[in-house]
């Protein structure tokens, strides 16, 4: 799959797809945490996330995405707030996480100033507390509204819930400007997190995993009586839309500020050299534990705001400023278990168990392990006690065995069959992670594999997206593909929101794919590895589901297999895999009982025959899907990037990268119009 792929490796439509699939976790991911104050996942896997989105964009400019993470910043405001766009964006900011990187950021600025690289610039470093961003607007000195960030464009109205948090004013003196909007984090100290928690575990209300998911969960309360009722503090560390500027620099507004009234703390550092920056941000590390309430890092903000004003900013965070993210802090605990939990692509990942421990505010109880080579490197056993590290992490790391402590278990064996279902789990050559080999069968990957089983490019039925999977699931009305085509009518008209009318739209559209490309069906199944172009040469080598399969059991399986071109070892190992598991072939054969691949159109020889094809920008008069397949079908090959093997590119609107590629080695260009006229003449001729 292209998310297990290096981006050096990936190609124009694994690099889409990866992006595609980028897009949406990371949306559920913002969504989790600024939405539902409830991260799934760690800080440092979110921040590999969109690394890995930055990296692949940069590699493949021409892909980027309208709704790419790289132009978004947190989630939509929720629903049961009011909804307040902001004057101008709350930006994230981008993370340094060395004392190297962090003199890269201040050469950049001086850099894009044209300034020589001994000038002397000046930041301002403040703590980074950990917590939910608000702006406050006041005009004409009174509290208009305040909002949360949301996604940096529109925010959330909690006005009515700002009345009793501390170190704010909702009044300002009649000399500020008069519009202010000032900025800052909304967040709970460690012994009002002890305290809120206490009370909550005493009415047996939500317990907060730490204080800044406390912070957030009491402020965006719909009703602000439990917000007033909870230890919120406000925090200044920045203002958006001024009239005008009570200062030139960062420091002298935020001076300003403070005399206003608000708290914008005193772990500051002004009129800064870099240098004297990361000895603060030093100090600040050693003594994090110390302070009164949870800091992630420290934020260098450019000093002059002219300078700010010309570094401007990039597409969600600003050209003058960074965060220097702190490493993970470290505790002793005693591993009590490692259970194996199954992904929704059938990846089997350790987690060790451990007895509650509190590192960085936050009681931890589970720590992932990654795979079985990370369990042998480490040598962990149940039993040790252990060191586990979390730098604002949800499942934090276990970094090894503390020594020296009495006798140890037995080493840990990691299973071979699947824990969710019983099937074989396999690791290929290469790869550090084992799967499951059940597929659709197993019961912890069978949503993730219906939805790509309806999807687009395999069965495609109209209708069909992951609410009604989960809730025809949630309902006991499927268990697998084959279920989907025994849908009974009066057990969905028995569901709620379902009526007579798109019940039988459903039902029509699933009857109508009964009957789909052998090409399609074997995407469908989820083969690892086998993609699109992949389940094509499957299927125009062996015309049918049976053959394929039988082609894929036997002592000679892999010679049969890798005789088809474009057919590799890998795909062939997959393939005997996935039909050697008796519960794959259980549900294929009940797939086939209801549904009649129909094997691809004969290829033609014609003047394109043998020709490699890549389409790219913006196709307005047929989609990219049916232009390749309708090559394929010509005798020509489709590629998705270009190279010198090229014969022809089709571009489209917005074509970028690979155009000037093409136009660079020569390569016949055509648009749409000439892309059509070549197709009619290869009819004609066939």
């Amino acid at each position: 799959m292209s998310e297990d792929l290096p981006v050096s490796a990936l190609t124009a439509p694994a690099a889409a797809a990866e992006l595609a699939r980028l897009a949406q976790v990371i949306a559920q991911h913002n969504t989790a945490y600024y939405q539902q104050d409830a991260p799934q996942i760690s800080d440092a896997d979110y921040d590999a996330l969109v690394q890995r989105n930055a990296q692949i964009e940069a590699a493949f400019p021409d892909l980027v995405r309208a709704d790419s993470p790289s132009l978004r910043v947190g989630a939509r405001a929720a629903a049961g707030f009011g909804k307040i766009s902001h004057s101008r964006p709350m930006l994230s900011l981008d993370n340094v996480f060395s004392d190297d990187e962090a003199l890269e950021f201040a050469a950049r600025v001086r850099r894009f100033l044209n300034l020589p690289d001994d000038a002397d610039v000046r930041f301002r470093a403040e703590a980074k507390i950990d917590g939910l961003s608000c702006a406050l607007r006041f005009e004409g000195g009174v509290l208009v509204h305040g909002a949360t960030r949301g996604d940096g464009a529109v925010g959330e109205a909690v006005t009515a819930n700002l009345a009793a948090v501390t170190g704010l004013v909702h009044r300002v003196p009649a000399t500020v400007p008069a519009v202010a909007e000032v900025r800052g984090e909304v967040y709970i100290s460690k012994a009002g997190f002890a305290e809120l928690n206490a009370r909550q575990a005493e009415t047996g209300g939500k317990i907060f995993a730490n204080p800044r998911n406390a912070a957030a969960g009491s402020l965006r309360q719909l009703d602000p009586a439990v917000s007033a009722a909870r230890p919120l503090a406000f925090i200044c560390h920045g203002w958006g839309e001024m009239s005008s500027l009570p200062g030139d620099t960062q420091s002298a507004v935020m001076a300003a500020i403070g005399g206003w009234g608000f708290d914008i703390g005193d772990l500051a550092l002004g009129d800064a050299s870099m240098a004297d920056c990361l000895a603060f941000t030093a100090d600040l590390e050693r003594r994090r534990s110390e302070l009164p309430f949870d800091i992630d890092g420290v934020v260098y903000k450019v000093e002059r705001l002219d300078w700010q004003e010309r570094l401007g900013q990039v597409a969600r965070s600003p050209r003058w400023a960074v965060a220097h993210k702190f490493p993970a802090e470290q505790a002793q605990t005693r591993l009590e278990a490692i259970d194996i939990q199954v992904g929704r692509t059938g990846a089997l990942t350790p987690v060790a168990r451990l007895a509650p421990v509190t590192v960085g505010g936050v009681v931890v109880t589970n720590a992932t392990l990654h795979n079985e080579d990370e369990i042998a490197r480490l040598d962990v056993r149940v039993g040790d006690s252990v060191r586990v590290q979390r730098a604002g992490d949800v499942i934090p790391q276990l970094l090894g065995v503390v020594p020296g402590d009495g006798p140890r278990g037995p080493a840990f064996r990691f299973p071979d069959h699947c824990p969710a279902c019983g099937s074989t789990a396999v690791r290929e050559a290469d790869e550090a992670v084992r799967r499951c080999t059940g597929g659709l069968t197993c019961p912890a990957q069978r949503h993730e594999r219906l939805r790509h089983f309806v999807g687009r490019n395999a069965f495609d039925i109209e209708g069909l997206g992951t609410e009604r999977l989960e809730q025809f699931a949630a309902a006991g009305l499927i268990d697998g593909p084959a279920s989907l085509f025994r849908l009974d009518r009066a057990a969905l008209l028995a569901l709620p929101g379902f009526k007579d009318k798109s019940v039988d739209k459903l039902l029509a559209a699933i009857d109508e794919r009964r009957q789909v490309g052998l090409d399609r069906f074997l995407f469908g199944l989820g083969i690892r590895h086998v993609g699109e172009v992949t389940a094509r040469d499957l299927a125009r080598a062996f015309g049918s589901a049976g053959a394929v399969q039988a082609a894929a059991q036997g002592p000679d399986a892999v010679n049969r297999l890798t005789s088809v071109p474009g057919i590799g070892a890998v795909v062939a190992e997959a393939l005997i895999d996935f039909f050697a598991e008796p519960h794959n072939q259980d549900t294929v054969a009940a797939l086939l009982a209801q549904v009649t691949p129909q094997p691809l159109p004969a290829v033609k020889q014609t003047g394109l025959s043998g020709q490699t094809i890549v389409f790219t920008g913006a196709l307005e008069k047929f989609t990219r899907e049916a232009a390749e397949a309708q090559a394929e079908q010509l005798g020509a090959k489709t590629s998705g990037s270009v190279s010198a093997k090229t014969s022809l590119l089709v571009a489209g609107p917005g074509a970028g990268s690979k155009l000037a590629k093409a136009q660079g080695l020569g390569i016949r260009i055509v648009d749409e119009d000439g892309w059509l006229a070549l197709v009619a003449a290869a009819q004609a001729e066939a």
